[in-house]
């Protein structure tokens, strides 16, 4: 196997990644390699909603707020204390960075951020620059890692995580387009993976992502919150999710069987004024969430009822919701629609008086919702859960770190943005902490292990299609352990691989997905034998899972001079 040395390695080249890099090159790293398997793939350039959320420190009108309150907010039970404090007290300078990299977020005629109420919060922290707010970041970010020469290896897979006695050693990829492998010994990798998508069939992650969490446990990193996982209504044949003006446009759900019979099945069950209210409130209530059934909620579990009776569900924007009418609406729905402007005769025409770019996203990607209905299914969007770090970013593996969506420092009632804020904050973390580690380069003699790889490839399809039925956003405890045995045995039933072999990628996916499906099932399972909502990060090694206590919000020293004289003893 072919080797070649560099000190840090980034792998990803979604906002994490991107970050992680830049800010390395832009603190003295020189010996710095970014790696990705597609530097046009991946969640962060190929995912939005109606108005993508960035999540930051209050920026705009005189509503209090502070590094303290959100990270607080950012704090629940499950949530360690140090990494909510560390995303709270970076999001002002990673937003700023942004801004000054030229992502388009909106100010008011006297520069104030404006912001608004997103799921899970109860100030106006939420900002957006539109439904492509992290493609924005993205290709900021990727303009200034060109312009820093940062190199870059395309088209290539991270294949294994190399350790010694130290912690990491090296990173083996796998070269998509040689059909060879490359050892990089380094000292410091830095993990950017994004969530692992591939678990699920039912995803509203583009097809590019699948995610590579498996690495990061199989190098011996622990799972943090591995349970928790955030579910919502999304389009299938253009993956995107339909919350926020979407839902607030107040389209007609219809569910229709194989011989092409139309139901208005959100009214069937709940009664029209009731159907309306819940829409609306999807808007903002967008994530499935155990706590609003009934309420919001039960929109989502009454389309799983319809696809899981045989019948394909749709949005309709051209038509009203029966029983629709100025009057028939909540108080809540009408002021906001009249605030807007938009108590208009059909759905289509109040989704372009309020989002305009909402309904063009759909026609750029060749659905006219204007003349037919959009089909949609409860997906998996984003995983509050990932590998366990500490306030560094850095994992029980020294010199492996995890950022932006692969790590665990969120738990069940993540505030929606906050996840492009913690690529940034995580990423500047990391970072950091990488500059000062003083690690170096192993010169150990590292082994060069026979590749033994699951086999039948073609086996993923029916792993995804399992954990989306039954270990989603409905859990059934019987089926999850049944699929938790044929997972693990699938593990055991590995055979010789070579990189030549037509199927040598697909069968590194393959154990990936296993490999997380193995963990995140030992945490729901764990999580399922409870009563009630436990406090505590639930932490996941191996297969096994138990509950501990969350770290703390840290007492820290805020007197000027003491910090001061740190600050400058520490450069």
């Amino acid at each position: 196997m072919r080797e070649i040395v560099k000190r840090t390695v980034v792998v990803g080249s979604g906002c994490a990644g991107l970050n992680a890099a830049d800010t390395l090159s832009a603190l003295g790293e020189k010996s710095l390699l970014l790696i990705t398997e597609d530097m046009n793939a991946g969640t962060s350039r190929n995912t939005g909603s109606d108005k993508q959320t960035y999540y930051k420190l209050s920026l705009a009108g005189d509503e209090g707020d502070s590094v303290g309150e959100l990270a607080k907010a950012l704090c629940y039970p499950d949530v360690n204390g140090d990494t909510a404090l560390c995303e709270a007290a970076a999001s002002a300078p990673s937003f700023f960075k942004l801004c000054a990299l030229g992502v388009p977020f909106p100010t008011n005629e006297y520069g104030e951020y404006a912001g608004y109420q997103t799921d899970h919060d109860t100030r106006r922290r939420a900002t957006s620059a539109g439904p492509l707010t992290s493609r924005y970041m993205t290709e900021a970010l990727e303009k200034s890692v060109r312009a820093r020469n940062i190199p870059i290896l395309d088209h290539a897979l991270a294949a294994r995580v190399v350790t010694d006695e130290e912690g990491v050693a090296a990173l083996d990829v796998y070269l998509t387009e040689e059909k060879e492998l490359l050892r990089i010994r380094c000292a410091n990798l830095v993990l950017c993976t994004g969530g692992p998508a591939h678990i699920y069939r039912d995803r509203v992650y583009p097809e590019s992502q699948h995610g590579m969490s498996g690495l990061a446990f199989a190098a011996g990193a622990a799972g943090a919150n591995l349970n928790c996982w955030q579910y919502g209504l999304a389009s299938t044949a253009f993956r995107w999710n339909v919350s926020g003006s979407y839902q607030q446009a107040l389209p007609r759900y219809v569910s229709v069987d194989g011989q092409g019979t139309e139901r208005d099945f959100l009214s069937d069950a709940l009664g029209d004024e009731t159907a309306l209210a819940y829409t609306f409130l999807k808007g903002y209530q967008w994530p499935f969430d155990a706590a609003k059934v009934p309420g919001s909620s039960q929109v989502d579990i009454l389309v799983k009822r319809e696809n899981d009776a045989g019948r394909r569900v749709y949005l309709d924007y051209r038509r009203n919701p029966r029983g629709y009418s100025e009057e028939a609406l909540s108080p809540e729905a009408r002021e906001y629609l009249r605030n807007c402007g938009s108590l208009r005769p059909t759905p289509v025409e109040r989704l372009l008086s309020m989002n305009a770019p909402a309904v063009a996203l759909y026609e750029n990607h060749g659905i006219d919702i204007r003349n037919e209905m959009l089909e949609i299914r409860v997906c998996a969007q984003h995983h509050n859960g990932g590998a366990a770090v500490d306030c560094h970013w850095q994992t029980r593996v020294p010199g492996l770190y995890v950022c932006g969506e692969a790590a665990g420092t969120f738990g069940r009632k993540r505030p929606g943005g906050t996840a492009l804020n913690s690529t940034q904050a995580g990423s500047l973390r990391a970072a950091g902490h990488m500059m000062k580690n003083g690690r170096t380069v192993s010169e150990s003699k590292l082994p060069q292990d026979e590749w033994l790889l699951p086999e039948n490839p073609q086996t993923i399809e029916r792993f995804q299609r399992e954990m989306s039925r039954c270990a989603a956003f409905l859990r059934k405890t019987e089926d999850m352990e049944a699929l938790r045995d044929e997972v693990e045995k699938a593990l055991e039933k590995q055979s010789p691989a070579a990189p030549q072999d037509r199927d040598f990628a697909a069968r590194l996916l393959l154990r990936d997905v296993l490999l997380t499906q193995r963990e995140v099932l030992s945490a729901m399972l764990y999580e399922a034998g409870e009563e009630g909502e436990s406090a505590g990060v639930l932490m996941t090694y191996g297969g096994v899972s138990r509950r501990e206590a969350a770290r703390p919000l840290p007492e820290r020293d805020l007197w000027f001079e003491r910090v001061w004289k740190k600050f400058r003893e520490e450069k």
